[in-house]
């Protein structure tokens, strides 16, 4: 039988063949998916996102950075900090008060106040009542590495250092007006960080009394560094003499124990040529580059000590009753001729207390009266006539001796007020008068147990220090009432009374008598630096603020003639007849 004739061999045969022509494309195609996948896993790499997003947002954060780093640099030249509020060199303290509220710390150092808002990554430094320093430490500065500065501010004018226990810092400094500087603090290179990130901003500015003396804060800075601790304790001390002339404690006091200025009293001077010739020898004992403080109580009325038949002036409670601003002022002029014409430099005086107890037996009629208005308008005018001699006034006796009804001479008063009371009433003539440039103020020995009822004021850092330093803003020097008088000595050794007075905010202990008592404070206020009771830094605020003060009214040895006598009763007499009409 042939093949051609068997009916089933034709059908078998097309459907193998159909089989395998499915067969081969399926092969065909599993192969070509294959090697498409093997082709994309050897030759291409890994998908990826566009990389134009992530550069855009690097090139961004660069550019944000930049932008703000000239925008610190442009400010500082008027100045100004980022997103802070206040000028350097022209804001004053209590506009950041009334802004910002008061700080979480307080700090004095050598060269100023400075105050920490911490919330607000600030710290603001003071001169005076004008801002000189704000520093910033907000964290975005803490991205700038210092490629950027020299990106943005181009080559520092100066490049400085600093280091302690904990930092190790370079201060790039530009010089960005003739007052005004920025710097840029950041921590030292090093091999394993070449280009560190900032730790914080300052703009810093020489406010006008700095400006006008361009050399005065570094050369103050400059006598401090180079002055012994004795020669710093010294400073702190106005000692008071026995007798006329200069005997041997007298000599110690100024050559060996360096005293800063010396109180005399009426058993201090007989006459005019006795008093001037008595100063002047003073003048040469003492160190020219740390010329003395030379002071008496001439308040006119009662309390004078200027001997020579000079014709006195009313009583302060007197003239509170003419109440003419003018005739104060003037009063105040020719007690600053008096004292410049006998060579001294210093007055304590005036009486800014209200004598609000008929009772009170020490303030009297030395006070203007009991109205706080006028004792503030009289006795700042007083205090102005007196400063327009080159005579440094001291306002006392503060926190307020006017209602008090036992002497502090002989014991010590108790005056149960509240702050708040005493704002309303006590406080009120010192605020306006340290508004009005107050140089120096006298602190009183009162005892004030709703303020402080361990110690009294001359001893109360809630006193000196919250009250009269921050509350009212003052910066300038704090002196004590003498701290021979019953009030203290009754209570404490002088020793540790000093001590503590110190450490409240007091800048000079005036010790009025008794050569040892002198010698005494002076040992104990050295021992307690020694030990670390006080600081050397916190000495050196003090010393800084009595150089400053020296510095301010051209205090220096120069001696002087006889004291023209005729010359001044001539100009006291004019002035009373004046008024008297």
């Amino acid at each position: 039988m042939s093949k051609r004739n068997n009916p089933i061999v034709k059908p078998l045969i097309l459907s193998i063949l159909s089989f395998l022509i499915i067969l081969v494309v399926v092969i065909y195609a599993f192969d070509k998916d294959r090697g498409v996948k093997q082709s994309t896993n050897v030759n291409s790499k890994p998908p990826q996102t566009s990389t134009d997003g992530p550069t855009e947002s690097v090139e961004d954060k660069n550019e944000q950075l930049h932008a703000y780093s000239r925008e610190i640099f442009s400010l500082s030249k008027e100045g100004k900090v980022v997103n802070i509020p206040f000028i350097s060199g022209k804001t004053k303290i209590k506009a950041v008060h009334n802004e910002w509220g008061k700080p979480n710390q307080t700090t004095e150092t050598a060269s100023g106040r400075y105050e920490e808002y911490e919330d607000r990554n600030v710290v603001i430094g003071y001169l005076g009542e004008v801002v000189s320093d704000i520093r910033s430490y907000d964290p975005e500065l803490q991205k700038i590495p210092q490629s950027e500065i020299k990106l943005t501010c181009g080559k520092p004018d100066e490049i400085r250092s600093y280091k302690d226990d904990t930092h190790d810092q370079i201060i790039l400094v530009f010089q960005v007006t003739p007052l005004t500087e920025l710097k840029w603090i950041l921590p030292k290179p090093t091999d394993q960080e070449p280009n560190p990130k900032v730790d914080h901003i300052s703009v810093y500015t020489q406010v006008k009394n700095q400006a006008s003396q361009p050399n005065q804060q570094k050369s103050i800075s400059d006598m401090i560094s180079g002055m012994s601790l004795d020669e710093k304790i010294g400073q702190m001390i106005i000692a008071g003499i026995s007798g006329t002339t200069m005997d041997t404690n007298t000599k110690k006091l100024l050559t060996k124990y360096k005293v800063g200025g010396i109180i005399f009293y009426q058993n201090n001077l007989v006459n005019p040529t006795q008093a001037v010739q008595f100063v002047n020898q003073m003048k040469s004992e003492s160190d020219p580059n740390l010329p003395l403080l030379l002071g008496v109580d001439q308040e006119g009325g009662r309390v004078t000590r200027l001997p020579g038949g000079l014709v006195n002036f009313p009583t302060n409670k007197e003239i509170g009753s003419i109440n003419n601003s003018q005739f104060s002022y003037n009063v105040g002029t020719i007690i600053g001729k008096e004292l410049k014409g006998f060579g001294f430099n210093l007055d304590f005086a005036p009486v800014l207390d209200i004598n609000s107890n008929p009772k009170n037996p020490v303030i009297g009629d030395r006070s203007f009266g009991n109205n706080p208005e006028v004792v503030s308008k009289l006795g700042i005018q007083t205090f102005k006539g007196i400063q327009s001699q080159k005579i440094i006034p001291t306002i006392k006796h503060f926190p307020g001796h006017g209602d008090t009804s036992v002497d502090s001479h002989l014991e010590l008063p108790i005056v149960n007020k509240s702050l708040a009371q005493l704002k309303e009433f006590e406080l009120i003539p010192f605020e306006q008068a340290i508004n009005s440039g107050a140089d120096v103020v006298m602190v009183a020995h009162i005892l004030l147990p709703k303020l402080d009822a361990a110690f009294p004021s001359s001893m109360s850092k809630n006193i000196i220090t919250g009250i009269l330093r921050e509350q009212l803003d003052y910066s300038g020097v704090v002196i004590t009432d003498d701290m021979t008088m019953e009030a203290i000595i009754d209570h404490y050794s002088i020793g540790k009374a000093s001590v503590e007075s110190v450490k409240a905010g007091s800048d000079i202990i005036l010790v009025g008598h008794d050569y040892n008592k002198i010698v005494e404070t002076i040992s104990s206020l050295k021992t307690a630096v020694q030990k670390g009771e006080i600081s050397e830094q916190r000495i050196n605020v003090s010393v800084t603020r009595i150089l400053k003060l020296k510095k301010k009214y051209g205090i220096n040895n120069a001696k002087v003639k006889n004291v023209n006598i005729e010359e001044l009763n001539q100009s006291i007499n004019k002035l009373l007849d004046e008024y008297s009409k």
